[in-house]
């Protein structure tokens, strides 16, 4: 496992440690699980592409799924 570094301000830090401890979590804990939560999500670019295709297609799929 890699272990990675990065700088927080004293606010950060104590914004970090109080959402930490209203869940009842080790503050590395919650940023673990926010990390993986950032990098399960589709990306945007992804996203919107895909929704262009679906407005572009929707009267094919309409069809489609009306047996026509």
């Amino acid at each position: 496992m890699a272990v990675v570094t990065i700088p927080l301000t004293e606010e950060q830090l104590a914004k970090l440690r109080e959402k930490a401890r209203r869940l009842q979590v080790p503050p590395e804990t919650l940023l673990a699980a926010s990390v993986e939560d950032l990098l399960s999500r589709p990306d945007e670019e992804f996203l919107r592409a895909m929704g262009y295709v679906l407005r572009k297609n929707s009267e094919l799929y309409r069809r489609l799924a009306a047996g026509a």
